[in-house]
């Protein structure tokens, strides 16, 4: 737990202590600069040596934007994976270098999951797992999806072996931030998730797990087998 209380400390004060994007860089709204991110990692005098601070998983961005595909193809066929990253400065170097929540098109899910597992129902490791999830108003969602990110790859969760990875899903009226994991009927590490997500977050708002087989057979119609 020390180690993993250090890697969170150091992503905090990371955060706390970043230079803002120059505005003048960004990219078209709704498009991620795959350029930007992996030719972005910033520079150093050359004379200072560069000490990385790895993470204990390597972590991958997905994006989809089901909008761009035609009605008749499959789902998640327009996903793709845009840079995996495995310490605390490429962190920083992507998250500098692409759109946040508020700034994607409507339609857009965007993704963070541990690097090998798809984003999807059908990938054997989420298979079985659930989703806890949480609303915002539409542009309301970046300190969110920041924190949550923070939290998830600085190792801050009790089960954190239990979780996948997060997608934030940008939609007309709101945002929804969902954690998903792998082991849906495991309830107590899906509570624990849970109470901890919210504590990070400080949130009081009541929030409900809802398994991937649910959703799967009732689509809009599952209901939350837990809440905290």
């Amino acid at each position: 737990m020390a180690e993993e209380t250090r890697m969170g400390a150091e992503l905090a004060s990371q955060e706390r202590g970043r230079e803002e994007v120059d505005p003048s860089s960004e990219v078209e709204e709704g498009k991620i600069d795959d350029e930007a991110v992996v030719s972005s990692p910033g520079r150093r005098p050359a004379s200072e040596p560069l000490q990385p601070h790895p993470l204990e998983h390597a972590w991958t961005f997905w994006f989809n934007n089901p909008s761009a595909k035609a009605k008749q193809a499959a789902w998640g066929s327009s996903m793709r994976p845009v840079h995996t990253f495995s310490t605390v400065e490429d962190f920083w170097s992507l998250y500098n270098n692409i759109h946040h929540p508020r700034k994607l098109t409507v339609g857009v899910d965007f993704y963070c999951f541990k690097d090998k597992i798809e984003p999807k129902w059908e990938d054997l490791v989420c298979a079985n797992g659930g989703k806890w999830t949480i609303s915002c108003a539409r542009g309301k969602a970046d300190t969110v999806w920041l924190y949550t990110l923070l939290g998830m790859i600085g190792e801050q969760f009790d089960y954190g072996d239990e979780i996948c990875g997060v997608v934030v899903n940008v939609r007309g009226k709101q945002e929804r931030i969902a954690i998903w994991t792998k082991n849906a009927s495991n309830e107590a590490a899906q509570i624990s998730i849970g109470k901890q997500w919210k504590e990070l977050l400080d949130s009081k708002e009541t929030i409900g797990f809802i398994f991937h087989d649910d959703a799967k057979k009732l689509d809009r119609g599952a209901k939350s087998r837990y809440t905290v």
